[in-house]
């Protein structure tokens, strides 16, 4: 969706939902039998995700501001290490339960001290701060798997595509904000294609340009 520029408004949204389910191999042609496991869905899969944009020019010459909004409802995390909450805590690692902020009670996993059977027994809420972990004997691969927990990412920026008026040469000057509130995220978590990944701290650019 794009709005046209309206007294030097301008915004543009985009929408997606992504279904990304893997089917083993199979026996015959038509109505065929699915052999060697079941279906699963891959890290890509995703219910919902949409980035908006809004950047505003008062003027026909001068600077700009420009600020973007970020949602996704959280990519599955794809790997059977994290199925669900006992599995987590069996088959992850110290570093691995610290990082998606692993928890029972007021018990949270560190790279040094990982939560155990032992130490969960009895303890409630569980569940992990960056995941979405499937309930106890309610995960399923392909219908309910665990995801990365949703999130909202801001950046804005504000700029100047011709600082001094030039006819030929122009100079700009862009500075940008990214992850406003600093927000810590997961992208995704042990993906089969491309590990583990946060998502950008904050951090500020400047940018100056020479257009001729």
């Amino acid at each position: 969706m794009s709005l046209p520029n309206y007294h030097g408004l301008t915004a543009f949204a985009v929408l997606a939902h992504v279904r990304a389910r893997y089917f083993p191999p199979q026996v015959g042609g038509l109505g065929a039998t699915v052999t060697g496991g079941e279906v699963f869905r891959i890290d890509h899969d995703q219910a919902f995700n949409q980035t908006t944009h809004i950047q505003y020019q008062p003027w026909k010459r001068g600077p700009w501001i420009g600020f973007n909004w970020r949602y996704d409802s959280g990519l599955v995390a794809s790997s059977p290490f994290v199925a669900d909450f006992p599995t987590a805590l069996a088959s992850l690692d110290a570093d691995q339960q610290a990082a998606i902020g692993l928890f029972c009670g007021s018990n949270v996993a560190t790279p040094s001290a990982p939560l155990t059977p032992a130490i969960c027994s009895g303890q409630t809420p569980f569940g992990a701060k960056l995941l979405n972990l499937a309930a106890p004997g309610t995960n399923d691969p392909d219908r309910n798997p665990s995801r990365v927990a949703p999130r909202n990412l801001f950046d804005a920026s504000v700029g100047e595509d011709d600082l001094f008026h030039g006819d030929r040469y122009k100079w700009s000057l862009r500075l940008t904000a990214i992850n406003l509130t600093n927000k810590t995220a997961l992208y995704n978590f042990l993906s089969t294609f491309s590990g583990t990944h946060f998502v950008t701290p904050r951090a500020y650019t400047a940018e100056l340009g020479f257009h001729f």
